[in-house]
C-alpha cells in the first residue's frame, strides 16, 4: 500500500472515529443520562447538568487529538512519514490522552467525595482511564520512534 493511500485509509478512520464521538456525546450521553436520572428517582435530576459538563470536557481533548491525527495522516500522504513535526504531534497526542484520562478519574472521584456518584461508577470509570492510558503510552512510543527514525532520516539526507 503506498502512502496516499495509506493516508486516505487513515483519513477515513478518523472521519469515522468523530463521527462516533459526535453521535456519543451529543446523543447517546445526554440521552442514557436523562434515562438514568428518570430511573433513579426524585432527587437526582441536579446531577445531571454538572455530569453532562463533565462529560463535554472530556470530548475536547479527544477532538483536538483527532485533529492532530489528521495533520499526521497529511503528512504521510505527502510522503513525511517520519518528521519531527509528526513526532511533535503524537507526543501531544499522548500528553492529551493522559490528561483526559486524568481528569475524567478526578472528576470522578470529586462527584463521589460530593455524593454525585457511585462507588461502582468510579470502578466503571477505570475502564476509559485505562484506555486513554494505554493511548498515551502508545502514541508516546510511536512519538519516540518517529523521532529517531526522523534523526536517522536528517542523517541520511545529510550523507548523500
Amino acid at each position: 500500500m503506498d502512502q496516499k493511500k495509506l493516508s486516505l485509509l487513515l483519513k477515513a478512520v478518523i472521519i469515522g472515529v468523530v463521527l462516533c464521538a459526535l453521535l456519543v456525546y451529543a446523543f447517546i450521553i445526554p440521552s442514557y443520562g436523562k434515562m438514568l436520572i428518570v430511573e433513579g428517582g426524585p432527587g437526582f435530576e441536579k446531577f445531571y447538568t454538572p455530569w453532562l459538563v463533565v462529560f463535554w470536557i472530556t470530548a475536547l481533548p479527544v477532538l483536538a487529538g483527532m485533529a492532530l491525527a489528521w495533520i499526521i495522516a497529511s503528512n504521510i500522504g505527502k510522503g513525511r512519514s517520519f518528521c519531527m513535526q509528526n513526532a511533535k504531534l503524537l507526543k501531544a497526542i499522548a500528553i492529551l490522552a493522559a490528561c483526559d484520562a486524568g481528569f475524567f478519574f478526578i472528576a470522578n472521584a470529586v462527584m463521589l467525595l460530593l455524593n454525585m456518584n457511585h462507588p461502582g461508577y468510579v470502578l466503571l470509570s477505570l475502564l476509559p482511564c485505562f484506555a486513554g492510558a494505554a493511548i498515551c503510552i502508545i502514541c508516546a512510543a510511536l512519538s519516540h520512534y518517529t523521532y529517531k527514525a526522523a534523526l536517522l532520516q536528517e542523517q541520511s539526507d545529510l550523507t548523500i
